[in-house]
């Protein structure tokens, strides 16, 4: 009884205006308890990456129901108070639900035998995506640890925990990529990083990788590509009011366009996003253009509402284009080479030519990694917008005369 009175005194701290309440959460996603923390107030909740808040977009706690939507991952939290725990379940749209299981906070209890981890590693992998190694981030203070697994599309999340029983136990959950990692130092050195409780891989230091075999991550800077980069590139969609955009646009014209390939279903494409919008406001006026190209699944595809409630989260002032199915991006874009990561972007010089391309987006989770991405990205902006616009006939000979086999179905 008196846990449901203190729990409920929180709540009621929280209608009082009072900072809300922390609670230790987990999700089970396939058979496995990802643990993370959530802050309730009486009518929102908040995930954690990192630092950065993910708060619903509405929610309400009413005879001990809370009920969280997340508008922008068309997903939603419900959960029952009973005897100062909250269970329930985290649905998603079209797909399995986590079950939801929270007690009221409690910090843990430091170890203080952590041995030293922190730094870069090199994780060895074969993924479906043809890559040989990740790379493992790693911040430390004492027996606190946090950091990113970091992969050509994009990184983890920040994940966050601590070492006992001689193993460091981080995890992510913000309402996206739950991720449990449990870290076991070696005596050689190495790592043994288990993943989800399923996949067991070696981590080395960064600085060893190449003396030990381990071949570099992929360079997000050269994963993709385009069949012939003298030929303009070729996009369309349909904005948000139905009408149909394609690089002939007047609003593209002698412009600096990035294309970005995403959908709202993608975490790391929500990463970039706030960046995005961020250029968009910076350089719009000089010369740039950018166009998102989402790609949704079929009930978003009908009504894309998480695609309108992404554009509000992020204040998205550019344009953004429904395309097709994710199965469908290769049919959509096929000027493309080796395009299999959610986001990537195109950039397009003044003559509408593919200038290069980055895949992923590495968030602010991975650090370092993450402000060397932006830097490179505004270099690469202002590189372009310093280039003169070709003269208007060759613009429109090149756009009205590409070869037969770039032309979009």
């Amino acid at each position: 009884m008196a846990a449901i009175l203190f729990t409920f005194a929180l709540f009621a701290q929280s209608i009082a205006g009072v900072p809300g309440t922390l609670w230790d959460a987990t999700v089970t996603v396939d058979g496995v308890a990802i643990p993370f923390r959530i802050e309730l107030h009486a009518a929102s909740g908040s995930f954690f990456n990192g630092d950065e808040k993910v708060t619903s977009t509405t929610g309400s706690f009413k005879d001990g129901k809370l009920l969280l939507h997340f508008d922008h991952y068309a997903t939603t939290l419900e959960a029952s108070l009973k005897d100062g725990v909250l269970d329930g379940q985290y649905l998603r749209e079209g797909k399995t639900a986590y079950p939801f299981h929270a007690t009221p906070f409690t910090a843990p209890e430091a170890d203080s035998g952590a041995p030293p981890i922190a730094g870069l590693w090199d994780v060895g992998v074969e993924s479906a995506k043809g890559e040989h190694a990740w790379r493992l981030i790693v911040r430390q203070s004492g027996s606190a640890v946090s950091g990113a697994i970091l992969r050509v599309d994009g990184d983890t999340g920040t994940i966050e925990g601590t070492y006992r029983d001689s193993k460091f136990v981080l995890s992510h959950f913000s309402g996206a990529r739950p991720t449990l990692l449990e870290v076991t130092p070696n005596d050689d050195g190495s790592l043994t990083v288990v993943q989800n409780r399923k996949a067991t891989l070696t981590a080395v230091r960064s600085v060893e990788a190449r003396f030990r075999g381990l071949p570099e991550p992929s360079d997000p800077s050269r994963y993709t590509s385009v069949v012939d980069p003298s030929v303009p590139f070729r996009f369309h969609g349909k904005d948000l009011t139905g009408h149909e955009i394609d690089q002939d646009s007047l609003r593209f014209q002698g412009k600096v366009v990035l294309v970005s390939i995403m959908g709202s279903w993608c975490p790391n494409c929500h990463d970039e996003a706030p960046f995005l919008a961020e250029l968009d406001r910076r350089y719009r006026d000089k010369g740039l253009e950018i166009v998102a190209l989402s790609f949704e699944e079929a009930a978003q595809l009908a009504n894309p509402t998480r695609l309108r409630a992404f554009v509000r989260q992020y204040g998205i002032r550019y344009t953004v284009l429904l395309a097709g199915d994710p199965k469908e991006v290769k049919d959509w874009l096929p000027q493309a080479v080796n395009l299999n990561t959610w986001p990537a972007t195109f950039f397009l010089g003044r003559d509408g030519l593919v200038r290069g391309v980055h895949a992923g987006f590495a968030g602010a989770a991975s650090g370092e990694a993450h402000v060397q991405l932006k830097d490179e990205i505004i270099r690469t902006v202002e590189r372009l917008l310093a280039e003169s616009a070709p003269s208007e006939s060759a613009t429109k000979l090149a756009r009205t005369h590409p070869p037969e086999d770039q032309l979009q179905r």
